[in-house]
């Protein structure tokens, strides 16, 4: 196991800290906003005047200066470097957060995804003049639909959440297709689920049903058969669940979904634990979206791109979105017109995000059906190691028993200690990692998830897990104060982020003068 020694607290080798005259930590750069550096007179280039013209707007004119700050090319592009500097990203360092599978997006997706034909099509052009991205994404989806066993595929929503609401929508249209719509309103959750799951059935007209998960962290069918009724329309059940743990009984509360006249709608958002291992159609899933930054390496956060394909079974896929691609010999066509069909219609304005679905295909090409099969195992791998490590040192709420993609910790090892989940996660910065995702899923006090994925070598996960344990014998040790007060080291210290959240300050105001003390002033 890797180890190596820490100073004992933030500072120079004396243990004395130490405040520079620039603020900045070395080569860690202190950055003022653009308004704080620039100038509202000035431009960094030089602009026309603006001509008169008519006023177009109905009165709702700019009538004051925009007040942006004007900055020189090596300005800007210093500001933006030190910005890029200060963020975490998967290309610098181990990214563990749980449920969120931060796995690597390797250069080669991105070089495809760049050349002309792919990179610069746009979606008004004719579709005679785009017949390779069309074939691009016919291909995708089948490769797609072979992966988990379906008959269908919805390409166009965007994200996660919105290729829930894709599948739900479908669920509601075969629903109101048997005039059932008046009767079947209510759609059960079990407790483990992402947040996403009941607010995207609520979203649309449904009521929650809430079903518990049993004491290893599963859901048993015989809570959905006691759940189920003739107002129920469907099951929203994540596999592998936010435990993550694969549900033992799932084929068997398929069954009973579909006995009971409702649907199953499968969370996919932890596909990359059973890609090449196990088809979800062949489980009795009738819709699941796939994140393809979770499973097919696109790139995952900065508010998008994003896309969320959903595959549908043979029950649903008569209520596919539009558009769709349609073969023709070696022609490619869009629907666009859902007349005459049961679709339930259209999800966005076009068919989906081309980058996204290039990265994705040259991720399955690159790999094949066999290195995708690796790359799930690897991560089931990965997070046993990462669980197996630490078993001793910080407590499971199930149990030490084998996991799926992601290691789930608890806070019951920290009792008594004056210690929190947050403080262990906020020390983490200081020791160079982003934390876990903590308190999440709700079901498990504390928690602590860690999904590794497959992309770590054994060298990696070695010095994350020698990390973690170093934290853990400080805890037992009592050195409470590297927690509560961490992180010591970034540049900035604790932040209250729930206020944050619920209180942005989105707009930037000048710092008003300090009054002068009335004392110095009669002098």
């Amino acid at each position: 196991m890797h180890s190596r020694g820490r100073p004992t607290q933030a500072g120079d080798a004396t243990g004395i800290e130490r405040e520079t005259f620039t603020s900045n930590r070395a080569l860690q750069m202190e950055e003022a906003l653009l308004f704080e550096i620039g100038r509202t007179e000035t431009s960094g280039v030089d602009l026309d005047d603006v001509p008169d013209v008519a006023a177009r707007l109905g009165g709702l004119e700019r009538v004051e200066p925009i007040g942006l700050p004007g900055l020189s090319e090596p300005e800007t592009l210093r500001h933006y470097v030190r910005l890029s500097q200060k963020n975490y990203a998967i290309d610098s360092g181990l990214y563990p957060l749980g449920s969120c599978t931060m796995k690597h997006n390797p250069r080669l997706n991105e070089a495809m995804a760049r050349l002309p034909g792919f990179s610069d099509v746009h979606p008004l052009q004719p579709a005679s003049t785009v017949q390779g991205a069309l074939e691009l994404i016919d291909t995708l989806a089948d490769w797609l639909m072979e992966l988990t066993g379906t008959a269908a595929v919805a390409m166009s929503p965007k994200a996660g959440a919105h290729g829930e609401m894709c599948g739900m929508m479908a669920i509601r249209a075969a629903i109101e297709a048997r005039g059932e719509g008046a009767t079947r309103t209510v759609v059960l959750v079990p407790d483990s689920a992402h947040g996403t799951n009941p607010a995207t059935a609520a979203l649309i007209g449904f009521s929650v049903r809430a079903v518990p998960a049993r004491a290893d962290g599963t859901v048993s069918a015989q809570a959905v058969r006691d759940a189920l009724g003739p107002d129920v329309a469907a099951i929203m059940l994540t596999n592998p669940n936010t435990c993550g743990l694969f549900e033992p009984e799932v084929v068997e509360i398929a069954a009973a979904v579909h006995e009971a006249g409702a649907f199953f709608y499968c969370d996919g958002a932890n596909f990359n634990a059973i890609v090449g291992k196990v088809r979800p159609g062949d489980l009795g899933i009738d819709a699941m979206h796939i994140n393809l930054h979770k499973t097919f390496s696109t790139p995952h956060g900065g508010g998008g791109p994003g896309a969320g394909p959903v595959v549908l079974s043979e029950r649903l896929s008569p209520f596919a979105p539009v558009p769709f691609i349609r073969k023709d010999g070696g022609h490619f066509s869009l629907v666009e017109d859902r007349e005459g069909s049961q679709s339930l219609g259209r999800m966005c304005a076009f068919h989906g995000q081309m980058g996204m679905f290039v990265r994705a295909l040259s991720y399955m090409l690159s790999h094949g059906s066999d290195g995708m099969r690796q790359a799930s195992e690897d991560a089931v791998l990965n997070a046993n190691y990462v669980r197996a490590c630490l078993s001793d040192v910080m407590s499971q709420p199930f149990g030490n028993k084998p996991c799926m993609h992601e290691a789930l910790f608890d806070d019951a090892w920290l009792k008594g200690t004056g210690i929190t989940t947050l403080d262990f996660a906020k020390a983490m910065i200081d020791e160079g990692y982003h934390p876990m995702t903590i308190y999440f899923p709700l079901v498990v006090t504390g928690a602590m998830l860690i999904e590794p994925t497959e992309s770590e070598s054994r060298a990696s996960l070695d010095l994350f897990i020698a990390t973690l344990r170093d934290l853990a014998i400080s805890v037992r040790a009592g050195d409470v104060a590297r927690f509560t007060g961490a992180p010591h080291l970034a540049p900035r210290r604790r932040l209250d982020e729930t206020r944050a959240a619920r209180q942005p300050i989105l707009r930037w105001v000048p710092p008003q003068p300090l009054p002068v003390p009335v004392a110095q002033a009669a002098e």
